[in-house]
């Protein structure tokens, strides 16, 4: 298992087997991790011309990293049973070799794909997302992904750390770039946006931390306390343990604090006694961006205007479901403010594939300004244990399937 990415361009790939290893389930009834099974002889997806078209390729899959939705859409009663063709493999994100492209119609096509940045090659080690509902997912050697839906690995990053990115760091990034750009535009601000995360040890915790404070922004982070180290480790700011204090009276009182005075906020502020001027009212904590990867508390959204600023965005990324968390989402996003309701707003996060936004952190990590971080690397013959492990909800970050060799 090599701990290192390989070059990211190679020679042509070898001939493709008839046949593949891939993890696929008729059923999630009683838990998806329950009714996997191996099967060592099942067919490759469709990938000749026809299938490929022309925006998707062909990988053989070195690396998958897990998320909640690898199993959650599939267990879901109605909605699973319509949405994904059985026999499926699971499996979203993924690191890999492309081993098919499709033929461009000509010579002048391939010219405009490659000046465009668009000209995938075989050979090229890449990583990405699928979009579900999916049949052929990442827990298998073989997928087909959309170009659009991938990046190179740059040279230097593990593959297995890029297998990390897609789902979760997207999921991260566009709920945090696009908001506290605009939080600094409408408020005229030039310090800092401040961001709340609510959860910040898990997949799209440790993304978001990392993003955020590469955007140079102010992290407050929760969780537990054996994960407090690990947050500050990856940038936040403040830790708040929720298994010692009470997250939203803690908020509250951070917003009502008085900002800390610089020198030069000193200075500018210094009076005509030539005594400085203390903070007033308006140099509040209140933050600009609340991003809620746990959704178990749904007062945190309801009394959110307690601790952040008027054109703040509660950003929901982690939610349950039952019935119960439904109707809270349904309130949450028609209950207007005016009539009782939420008095911020309020946006359910939906991930979207954008190959400039991988390309865009796969370079903050070749930097060394963000990084993967894995829980654990299992063999691809235990994937039913990683959906387990995923399960508990007590991974610190990433837990990643080592599919195939290079």
């Amino acid at each position: 298992m090599a701990s290192s990415s390989p070059p990211s361009s190679a020679p042509a790939a070898p001939p493709l087997p008839e046949t593949m290893r891939a993890w696929q389930f008729t059923s999630a009834h009683g838990g998806l991790e329950k009714n996997l099974k191996l099967n060592n002889s099942a067919a490759l997806p469709p990938h000749d011309a026809k299938a490929l078209g022309k925006d998707k390729v062909l990988v053989k899959v070195l690396a998958a990293a897990l998320n909640p939705v690898d199993y959650k859409i599939a267990e879901m009663p109605l909605i699973g049973r319509l949405a994904i063709k059985t026999p499926a493999t699971p499996g979203l994100d993924f690191a890999g070799r492309v081993v098919a492209v499709p033929e461009p119609a000509s010579a002048a096509s391939a010219a405009s794909a490659a000046q465009a940045g668009d000209d995938v090659k075989v050979g090229q080690l890449v990583f990405g997302r699928l979009e579900q509902p999916t049949h052929f997912g990442t827990l298998a050697e073989y997928t087909v992904a959309r170009k659009a839906a991938l990046a190179v690995v740059p040279e230097g990053v593990k593959t297995q750390d890029a297998a990390c990115v897609a789902t979760a760091g997207l999921t991260a990034y566009q709920a945090i770039a696009p908001n506290v750009n605009k939080a600094a535009a409408a408020t005229g601000d030039k310090g800092p946006s401040r961001v709340f995360i609510n959860g910040g040890s898990g997949g799209t915790g440790t993304w978001g931390i990392q993003i955020a404070k590469a955007l140079g922004c102010h992290v407050v982070t929760s969780c537990s306390g054996q994960n407090v180290e690990l947050c500050k480790s990856l940038g936040a700011d403040e830790v708040l343990d929720y298994t010692k204090e009470d997250i939203l009276g803690a908020l509250k009182k951070m917003a009502t604090a008085s900002a800390p005075v610089t020198s030069a906020a000193a200075a500018a502020a210094t009076n005509g006694s030539g005594g400085a001027g203390r903070p007033s009212p308006d140099d509040s904590q209140k933050f600009d961006l609340v991003v809620d990867n746990v959704g178990n508390l749904d007062k945190l959204y309801w009394q959110c205007h307690h601790f952040t600023s008027p054109k703040a965005k509660y950003v929901q990324v982690g939610m349950g479901l039952s019935g119960h968390a439904a109707l809270q989402l349904i309130m949450k996003m028609v209950w207007p403010g005016f009539l009782g309701g939420g008095k911020r707003k309020y946006h359910m996060m939906m991930v979207a594939s954008d190959a400039a936004q991988l390309k865009q952190i796969g370079e903050w990590m070749a930097e060394g300004k963000v990084k993967a971080v894995v829980d654990e690397v299992i063999p691809m013959e235990n994937a039913p244990k990683a959906f387990e492990k995923l399960k508990t909800g007590h991974a610190k970050g990433k837990i990643v399937v080592a599919v195939s060799d290079q």
